[in-house]
Order: structure tokens, then C-alpha cells, then sequence
């Protein structure tokens, strides 16, 4: 007897997503214009910048994340400086509203300000997603632009087992809902690059190599999972 448990894991995707028609992943030729826009800016930037200066604005996903991205530029010989606020569990929200994140962005004369939430919004329905996340990254992209960053966005990756509160759910559906949450995100926020690390994992993934990105908790990146999203990083801004 063929198993359900396959069908049952497209349902439980189907159900987290519903609501999307109302923010559709559907890219029409004005967002791609706006996309397009987005990546020649970024471009631009990283070309004229002497000393590209990112910051990482996130949660645990991203501790280890500047320090590697740092490593890769230099081993490339490009010259960079990068910061970081980062405090584990955070969602954008939190640091919407603190202080020093703010004061962070406002006084450190960045290029690229790079935005991850929390590793479960962005994969949650559009409802709940927009509720959440799209207001306090209005705030941090505004705040970017108005001191001269630009704003990006970090697409994460899926826990390994997917969302213990998703029924049925896994790595690959988990990471199928990221990904659309975060182009939404930056479509409705007129248009950000999306830095496709969990692009990145999957692909990893499907080589078999689980065991060397998460670590026991099947969700945090180790060393080798920190490189794999540094990588990405790079190519985004140096590669593009």
C-alpha cells in the first residue's frame, strides 16, 4: 500500500501557506523592475566601496555569520568591515524597538545592512507573516536608506525535521516557505535583494551533507553551515 505520509506533508504545506493569494508570490513585470533596480544598486555599491562595510542585524542564525564573511573576503582579497546585532531568539520586532540596534545602524556608516528574522515568520502564513514581520522591517529598511545603507534581506533555511508545530512538515517544505515569505517580504517593502542562503542549504542538503550543516539541535548552522551561508554572502555582493 503506497504511504500517505507524502500527501500528508503537501497538505500541511498547503494549510501553512494559506492566505499567500492575498500577498501572491507571483512576481509581476513591475516587481521585477524593482528587483532589478535593487541588485544594480547593490551593485553599484560594492564596485564603488573601497572597504565594503556590512552589517548583520539577526538572531542566532547569524552569530557566526560576519566573522566567516569577513574570512571569505579577505581569502579573496577584498578589503571589508563588518558588524553585527545579534542576540539570540530576536525577532525583527525586538529589534525594531531597541535602542542600540538602532543606534547601531544610525551611527556606522554602512554600506549594506543586512536583515534576517526570526528562522519561523517568515515561513508562517501570509496573515501572520505580514503582521509580524513587514512593519519592523519597514523600520530597519527605512532606517538603512536614511543613513545611506542598503538594506537586504537573509533568507534562511529550514530546521532539518521542519517546524515542530507544522504538522507533517520537513527541511524541504519548511524552506519552500521561507523562501516565498521573504520574496513577498521584499516585494512589499519596494523591492530588496533577497540573499538566497537557504537556496544554498538545500542544495546542500539534497548532496546529503545534513549532518555537516546543522548542528544536534537541527537547527543552528555549524562551522561548515556558517561557510556555506558566507559563501553565499559573498557571491551575492562580489559575484553578482
Amino acid at each position: 500500500m503506497k504511504s500517505i505520509t507524502p500527501i500528508l506533508r503537501e497538505f500541511a504545506f498547503l494549510l501553512g501557506t494559506l492566505g499567500l493569494s492575498a500577498c501572491s508570490t507571483q512576481l509581476t513585470p513591475s516587481d521585477r523592475s524593482e528587483g532589478e533596480k535593487a541588485a544594480r544598486e547593490l551593485s553599484a555599491r560594492v564596485r564603488a566601496s573601497h572597504q565594503l562595510a556590512v552589517i548583520f542585524i539577526g538572531n542566532s542564525y547569524s552569530f557566526g555569520v560576519p566573522k566567516e564573511f569577513s574570512k571569505v573576503a579577505h581569502d579573496q582579497g577584498k578589503s571589508v568591515r563588518v558588524g553585527h546585532a545579534t542576540y539570540g531568539g530576536w525577532s525583527l520586532s525586538l529589534h525594531a524597538e531597541n535602542e542600540a540596534t538602532l543606534r547601531k545602524i544610525r551611527e556606522g556608516n554602512w554600506d549594506i545592512v543586512v536583515i534576517q528574522e526570526r528562522s519561523d515568520i517568515p515561513s508562517m502564513s501570509a496573515r501572520k507573516r505580514v503582521a509580524m514581520m513587514d512593519p519592523p522591517l519597514h523600520v530597519l529598511a527605512s532606517l538603512a536608506r536614511q543613513h545611506g545603507a542598503i538594506p537586504v534581506l537573509y533568507q534562511t533555511w529550514g530546521r532539518r525535521n521542519g517546524d515542530k508545530n507544522v504538522w507533517f512538515d520537513s527541511f524541504q517544505a519548511m524552506t519552500r516557505r521561507l523562501r516565498a515569505g521573504y520574496l513577498v517580504a521584499a516585494r512589499n517593502e519596494g523591492g530588496l535583494v533577497v540573499v538566497p542562503v537557504g537556496d544554498a542549504w538545500e542544495r546542500e542538503i539534497h548532496t546529503g551533507r545534513a549532518s555537516e550543516l546543522f548542528m544536534s539541535d537541527g537547527s543552528h548552522p555549524t562551522a561548515i553551515g556558517n561557510q556555506v551561508t558566507a559563501n553565499v554572502f559573498y557571491q551575492t555582493f562580489f559575484e553578482r
